[in-house]
């Protein structure tokens, strides 16, 4: 085990750093096969973008043994009293506490070249990589995520969160939770239980599962491949010349694109002919539809133009009868207009979907305008039983309006419920990202991650103008969203702005 200092010894160091020496690795070799490196960190918050890490616990272990690192991390900003209660950690202890800068060389040695262990992995790891990123360096290495390791190894149980797996394993904790090196040491002494209670074997084929890549096409490049995200998002797959494959989005990028290209998908044409993947990581379902219809935009230039879309409008008779007809996006705003049904590519569809309504629920479609009327008696679907007889007078023009509305109204395009344009905000399960979509009229102006990233583009008007046409594909994706928000927040464009 490891031989644990006390963590008050060091603390007058400007670093509050807590290093502890090497001790035997006492599980044998199925421990020491890999170098790894446990990791917990304490953060201002849960949001990526604008929270920063206050403290790093390592747990480093290969065939020498395992080691401990600890160390305090100024934020250069003040933390809630919330996290404070949270964790211990004040600003007072913060205050001579090295920053993230001053610490990122040391701390790149340690976790270079092992594999990167944590609770919930995405959320350590994602705010690793990002607290580099912001110095300009670029961190990578491969992550497991003992959450994903629990529930692999002991599928029959349905929690495992940190304090579920300690308590039924019957790991005793040593120091505070929700101190770092505390919870890094936990999962540390969770995987030596782990290897007493199971085959090494079984526990090598599960991380091997969940942490190694197929062997890849020769032709594709692994360095954009291991960049690939455990998140929400949309992606492409392209062949020769930039030839379109696929496009799909999907709730975990790097799981989804990886499946592409395990053994038994090697006789495919996907694994055979891919040749590049782009990928657009989301904080959710949301972003990650806006995705893959602009993946599919890029990849076909199709123009973002809807002019030659259809839509049928009641027009009212004087007979008291409403007669549909056809409307072309260009011509009519379809975003204001509250009197529009159905939305057809082309007029071909429109024709072709009316009149299979009209077949379906016995309209006459002479008085519809799909047939000319005929000049001595019923029409030709009344002879064959699928007219009521609207155009003889069997039936009178008010109930073939009625009916035909009633008929009508589920396909009832919904207009913008909005005076201008809207933020919709959306997060990830973790709070560490959040993306705001702006859209105006059924049409995505852009996606920002973060408020800051979208003031400033509000501010220098590096956008869209807000004043876009009406978008089907968009229109098809955000109606379910407006109705019911769920997880999605909106708000009025002004509401940000001012």
């Amino acid at each position: 085990m490891i031989a644990h200092l006390n963590p008050l010894a060091l603390a007058e160091t400007r670093s509050n750093l807590v290093e502890r020496p090497a001790t035997a690795a006492t599980e044998g070799d199925a421990l020491a096969t890999q170098a790894l490196v446990f990791v917990d960190l304490e953060t201002s918050g849960a949001n990526l973008a604008n929270d920063r890490i206050i403290e790093i616990g390592l747990v480093e272990v290969d065939a020498d043994g395992a080691r401990e690192w600890s160390v305090l991390v100024n934020p250069e900003t003040p933390l809630s009293a919330f996290i404070s209660g949270l964790t211990g950690i004040d600003d007072a202890m913060l205050r001579p506490a090295a920053t993230f800068r001053e610490l990122a060389p040391a701390l790149l040695e340690r976790l270079r070249g092992r594999l990167f262990i944590a609770h919930n992995a995405r959320f350590d790891y994602g705010f690793l990589r990002g607290e580099f990123k912001r110095l300009g360096t670029e961190f990578r290495a491969p992550t497991l995520c003992t959450v994903k390791l629990s529930r692999r190894l002991f599928p029959e149980h349905h929690r495992h969160n940190l304090d579920t797996l300690l308590s039924r394993h019957g790991v005793t904790v040593t120091g505070d939770r929700h101190r770092a090196l505390t919870d890094a040491r936990a999962l540390w002494d969770l995987w030596q239980c782990w290897h007493r209670l199971l085959p090494a074997a079984t526990i090598r084929d599960a991380v091997r599962t969940l942490v190694g890549r197929p062997a890849l096409p020769p032709q594709l490049d692994a360095a954009s491949i291991d960049e690939l995200p455990e998140a929400a998002g949309a992606y492409a797959l392209y062949g020769e010349n930039d030839r379109l494959l696929l496009i799909k989005r999907c709730a975990n990028l790097r799981q989804q694109v990886l499946a592409h290209f395990a053994v038994e998908q090697r006789d495919r044409p996907i694994f055979r002919d891919t040749r590049r993947v782009d990928w657009r990581e989301t904080a959710g379902e949301l972003g990650a539809r806006l995705s893959e219809i602009a993946l599919a935009r890029a990849a076909t230039n199709r123009p973002e133009t809807f002019d030659d879309w259809c839509s049928w409008q009641l027009r009212p008779q004087a007979d008291g009868e409403s007669r549909p007809r056809l409307m072309l996006a260009g011509d009519l705003d379809f975003a204001l207009a509250d009197d529009l049904f159905g939305l057809y590519p082309n007029r071909r569809d429109a024709l072709r979907s009316l009149r299979k309504l009209a077949e379906a629920n016995r309209l006459c479609p002479s008085q519809l305008g799909l047939d000319p009327p005929s000049q001595d008696g019923p029409c030709a679907a009344y002879r064959q039983k699928n007219c009521r007889g609207a155009c003889i007078g069997k039936e009178t023009p008010a109930l073939h309006g009625v009916r035909l509305l009633t008929v009508l109204a589920k396909f009832k395009l919904m207009v913008w419920p909005y005076k201008g344009a809207v933020v919709l905000s959306e997060s990830d399960d973790f709070g560490m990202r959040t993306d705001l979509h702006l859209i105006d009229r059924w049409r995505h102006l852009g996606t920002w991650h973060g408020e800051d990233a979208l003031l400033e583009a509000l501010r220098t008007g590096d956008h869209p103008s807000s004043g876009g046409r009406f978008d089907p594909d968009i229109y098809h994706v955000l109606r379910r969203y407006l109705r019911t928000p769920g997880k999605i927040r909106i708000r009025p464009l002004s509401a940000t702005t001012t």
